[in-house]
């Protein structure tokens, strides 16, 4: 099969498209043949170097396809059944796993990350894994929902605690975490105020349903927070930008607020003032992707309609290279995705 991997971590120069063997699913995997797989930001900090990535590697953590054959020990499955991944790998035995709080398993990563995955024809996963789509999603909208759509949901509903009511602050309104985290925002009523680069980007955060869009490159994002709440500020505070916006996100914050961060794309390192954080009861939480039954959630709300997958540009997997280098412009609004 044409599979991309990196033998070395550098620039989109290390991506090669070349032809490996075929996978040999054991007894109890299904073999899919990968018709979709999206770009997320992680696909960029693996191909750098990160820890725990074995070389040759293959990239991609979104993948949608069709069932070729399942094991032997595997049911429910038929060839040509149309699915999409949980671009998750657990043990599925530990505590953690079986209480269904699979992102805390010692064994957690994401497909492309720890372990190979879909930037390729076919890949052999275990069945738990799968899910059949409905036939009013094709491959490049299944491809774009799982890991954003669950990451937004488990920042917003399982560690924000949002509620109707609620104002809800989102930086990066074009990312696919933040496409995903002002829809379900409006899933649950609230007011979503986004930040935006352009006019374009604002624009389209509007359409998704963002109440206010703040320019983050002209605009200071904290001021307009407060103009926007009359001095209040947000109740929770969706970041994964990192140190160019975690100052603006904690000033935006009223007493008692949420912030919550799964990213740090401008950098990992930032500071905070302890008496800040103390007398203003603010809670700060790390969150990391989310659970299967997130997923399953989540999905129920993609399925009917109410939530959408956005797709900005695709790419064949041969100009793997190409889709990096437009990834790395940040000028997309919703996913790139690959097809095989």
């Amino acid at each position: 099969m044409k599979a991309v991997r990196i033998h070395q971590f550098g620039g989109p120069e290390v991506l090669r498209c070349e032809d490996v063997p075929d996978p040999k699913p054991r007894k109890d995997q299904v073999l899919v043949r990968v018709k979709a797989c999206a770009l997320n930001h992680l696909d960029l900090w693996v191909r750098k170097g990160i820890p725990g990535v074995n070389l040759p590697h293959i990239l991609g953590s979104d993948i949608a396809g069709e069932v070729v054959e399942a094991g032997e020990y595997i049911k429910g499955f038929t060839a040509g059944q149309r699915v999409l991944l949980a671009p998750m790998h657990f043990c599925n035995r530990c505590a953690q796993c079986v209480s269904g709080r699979q992102n805390l398993c010692p064994e957690f990563t994401c497909l492309g990350n720890g372990v190979d995955g879909g930037d390729c024809e076919l890949i052999a996963v275990p069945p738990v894994i799968v899910i059949p789509i409905p036939d009013s999603l094709n491959f490049d909208q299944a491809a774009s929902v799982p890991l954003v759509f669950t990451t937004a949901w488990h920042m917003l509903v399982s560690r924000g605690g949002i509620r109707p009511g609620h104002t809800v602050l989102i930086l990066g309104a074009n990312s696919g975490v933040g496409i995903a985290a002002i829809q379900i925002a409006k899933l649950f009523s609230a007011t979503v105020i986004a930040t935006a680069g352009n006019g374009q980007k604002m624009e389209r955060a509007r359409e998704l349903g963002a109440d206010h869009v703040i320019d983050h490159y002209k605009q200071k994002i904290s001021l307009e927070v407060r103009k926007l709440t009359g001095k209040e500020g947000v109740d929770i505070v969706i970041e994964h930008v990192g140190a160019a916006t975690w100052e603006e996100s904690l000033k935006s914050m009223k007493p008692g607020a949420t912030l919550v961060t799964c990213g740090a794309t401008t950098g990992p390192l930032v500071g905070i003032d302890l008496r800040f954080l103390f007398v203003r009861q603010l809670s700060l939480l790390g969150s990391y992707m989310g659970t299967m039954g997130e997923l399953h959630e989540v999905l129920k709300h993609v399925f009917s309609g109410k939530l959408k997958p956005i797709v900005d540009r695709r790419f064949p997997l041969t100009e793997i290279r190409a889709a990096h280098e437009y990834m790395e412009k940040s000028e997309m609004f919703g996913k790139i995705v690959l097809n095989p």
